[in-house]
């Protein structure tokens, strides 16, 4: 079956290449071609043709054409991409590019892909699931970007762009109503006041009901209730000096989400627990931890530009940003507290970027200097029934971050050009890490909890540790015609260390001293541009990737307690394929297609195992002293399909009840992929396709619209993320196999009004 499938997209690959010569077409209502798409990937305006990385540049009428309500509709659309909500949350952003992310988003650890709203980088993955709303595009920079966005970009990055303030006054008003009672209100707008200030504003709340109910508790459960806010001003007292400053909001007031068990309870004897066998609807559990949840961000940002000259801009970025969660999530989904995972989470930011930007007739470039403050804790417990007791685990990290970069693009030729860049950075951090047992299957006093003494402290630690990287990139680009660019480059990244918030002194007297950082060593070749006087356009890559030091979260139970390690455990490699293009048939038919390809491997992959255990390679005892194995065979990268695809098509229609209808149907394909680096049949997913669709009517004159989207409507279930404590692991974790699932068939029907 398997085979077939890839059978099916190489056929339908070919078939992309070959239509961007056998037809052709104008691009869809609302797009540009890729010589009009102007983008910022590398810190400065440029048209998508010619910057030579790999990016997806997503337009606001792109993703209303694919039903896109948040930013994990780029997982659907963006070859190699995996983006969506963290497993037992609502609002967590996961983000893997190219196979290179991270799934954890406890506090302390550090991202793979980078998220940036407009040109701030967002440290911390709380409430980043980012509603489209008051978005320009979003850009996807797939690749290692540790030259012009520094660390924490080994993956790639992604920007959500916000509309600029017009020079005329503007009012959007937005409605939606939807399956589960789902009640979307979205306004935005903005002003001039004379000719020189304008204020803007946009505010969005979303209510839906639950797909599941807590059949213990009562509650709603999958379901929605967030509101979001924007607002900007503008002043350009002259016509070389312009501010913006821009303040966003969010709050999470959705239900925690508790995982669905997949395999039937036992307790510490191995006998099955009674009602704890798997519930027949996948959005059901029977949590009996409670149902309070809460996420709150805020940032705050002020951008000075500074025309010096025709060929000069200086530019600076100053932001600050907090966050706060609390939340509970039931590992065990049943009413005993077998595995309860209460905690809490909060982080703070401040960040100073200096840019000085210059464009000459053959020479453009940027530099500048970066300066980060953050400060993230937070703390949890594992209530464990079975035990009688409470681990409770609590810590902070501070990380003072600067660096300096640079990079400059040089047109030998009017077809030949070449760029080369550096950033160097370097990283103080900070860690503390408390860990304890607490008599009493209850809160720890770390989170409110009975006030009581530990009945074992596992760690007590804070250290320190600093970092340095020097990160290059080099390109060459050929212009083979007007319409059609070619390059190569070679880029390099890395994700700084640190120190685990989980770290067990007891079990694993290492981990005071914290992890090292890890490197990638990225190669890229690509073509992109437009065939037929723009009536095709198409970019496609090939890459190759040296991954090096990386950073592996494991939590093996052990005994009463969890084993939780992050390893350098060695290196893998990867090499693949993208594909993204667009065709019209006819003035009123598009199809578009995107297509990633992606060989995945662990060449090194080392643990250490004690005297005493088996040696998983070859089921011999492992001898005094233990032993360290390369178990590499055994592993493999997680949340990295094979392939993936999207396909869509466009059909436009005139004069439709004196208005323009254009229907999309969609429909997208992800691979077999795991959810860790080793197999987990219960939880890991197999290949899915998902098949939405949209309707647009526009009256004339374009002040209103009239949608209709079905999201998933064959009802496809799936899982987006899971945790694996099975009964092999520890007999004290209830056999707690859990699973999150994607959303269940969804329609929605809107209606927009523009003055």
């Amino acid at each position: 079956m398997k085979t077939m499938w890839k059978a099916m997209l190489l056929a339908g690959a070919a078939w992309s290449a070959a239509s961007a010569s056998a037809y052709a077409q104008d691009v869809p209502a609302g797009d540009a071609t890729v010589d009009e798409v102007v983008i910022t990937a590398r810190r400065r305006e440029e048209n998508l043709k010619d910057v030579p990385v790999a990016v997806s540049a997503v337009s606001e009428q792109a993703l209303e054409r694919q039903g896109g309500v948040d930013i994990t509709i780029l997982q659907q659309i963006t070859p190699n991409a995996t983006v969506q909500v963290a497993r037992g949350s609502n609002s967590t952003l996961i983000s893997f590019i190219r196979g290179i992310g991270q799934q954890d988003p406890l506090w302390g650890f550090e991202p793979g892909v980078g998220l940036y709203i407009d040109d701030v980088y967002v440290a911390r993955p709380q409430a980043a699931v980012l509603d489209v709303f008051d978005v320009q595009r979003v850009e996807v920079l797939r690749g290692p970007q540790g030259t012009l966005y520094g660390r924490n970009t080994i993956g790639g990055a992604i920007k959500y762009v916000t509309k600029e303030l017009s020079a005329e006054p503007q009012l959007s008003l937005k409605g939606a109503y939807g399956s589960y009672n789902q009640v979307d209100l979205i306004a935005s707008g903005s002003v001039p006041i004379g000719d020189q200030f304008a204020i803007g504003a946009a505010v969005a709340k979303y209510d839906r009901d639950g797909f599941g109910e807590n059949l213990t508790t009562g509650a709603e459960h999958y379901n929605k209730d967030m509101i979001a806010a924007r607002v900007s001003a503008e002043w350009r007292p002259t016509e070389a000096l312009s501010f913006r400053l821009a303040g966003d909001w969010v709050r999470d007031d959705s239900n925690p989400r508790h995982g669905y068990r997949e395999v039937q309870a036992l307790n510490s004897a191995g006998v099955p627990i009674a009602g704890g066998a798997p519930l027949g609807d996948v959005y059901d559990t029977k949590a009996g931890v409670g149902d309070d949840n809460q996420v709150e961000t805020k940032g705050l940002s002020l951008t000075a530009a500074w025309d010096i000259n025709d060929q000069l801009t200086f530019k600076s970025i100053t932001a600050y940003r907090e966050g706060e969660t609390t939340t509970v999530i039931d590992f065990d989904g049943l009413p005993a507290a077998i595995l309860d995972i209460p905690g809490y989470y909060a982080d703070d930011q401040f960040s100073q970027e200096f840019q000085l930007t210059y464009t000459g007739d053959r020479v453009q470039g940027v530099a500048g200097i970066y300066y980060f403050d953050g400060h993230a804790e937070g703390a949890f417990d594992t209530i464990l029934s079975q035990a009688g007791i409470v681990i409770g685990t609590g810590g902070a990290v501070d990380t003072k971050s600067i660096a300096a970069f640079a990079d400059v693009s040089i047109d030998f030729t009017d077809r030949f050009k070449a760029s080369i860049g550096g950033r160097w950075t370097r990283d103080e951090k900070e860690g503390s890490v408390y860990r304890a047992n607490f008599l009493g299957a209850t809160r720890s006093p770390l989170l409110g909890g009975t006030p009581r003494a530990p009945l074992l402290v596992r760690s007590d630690y804070t250290n320190e540790n600093t970092f340095e990287e020097f990160t290059p990139r080099v390109s060459l680009s050929f212009e083979l015609t007007e319409d059609l660019t070619t390059y190569v480059s070679y880029s390099k990244g890395f994700k700084s260390g640190g120190f685990d918030m989980r770290g067990d002194v007891i079990l694993t007297p290492a981990t005071v001293n914290g992890y090292d950082p890890e490197t990638v060593d990225s190669y890229e070749i690509g073509l992109k541009g437009s065939l037929y006087d723009g009536r095709i356009t198409f970019a496609t890559d090939f890459f190759k990737a040296e991954y090096k030091d990386q950073q592996v979260t494991t939590q093996v139970p052990s005994g009463a307690s969890i084993a939780s390690f992050v390893d350098n455990v060695g290196s893998s490699e990867m090499w693949g394929w993208e594909f993204e293009g667009r065709a019209r048939f006819t003035d009123n038919f598009s199809v578009g297609a995107t297509l990633g390809y992606i060989d995945a491997q662990f060449n090194e992959f080392f643990r250490f195992y004690p005297a005493g255990a088996t040696n998983p390679l070859d089921g011999s005892v492992v001898p005094v002293g233990g032993v360290t194995l390369n178990i590499a065979s055994m592993a493999k990268l997680q949340n990295t399909p094979e392939w993936t695809m999207n396909y869509n098509a466009t059909w436009t229609f005139d004069d439709v009840a004196g208005g323009t209808l254009s229907l999309t149907p969609s429909a997208s394909f992800r691979d077999d992929s795991q959810m860790f680096e080793f197999a987990a049949p219960a939880i890991d997913q197999e290949g899915y396709w998902l098949y939405d669709f949209n309707a647009n009517w526009v009256a004339p004159g374009g002040n209103w619209k009239v949608s209709l989207t079905g999201k998933n409507i064959t009802d496809e279930r799936y899982r987006i993320g899971g945790y694996n404590f099975p009964q092999s692991a520890g007999v004290l974790f209830g056999n707690s196999v859990v699973g999150f699932y994607g959303n269940p068939a969804t329609w929605t029907l809107g209606i927009e009004w523009k003055l």
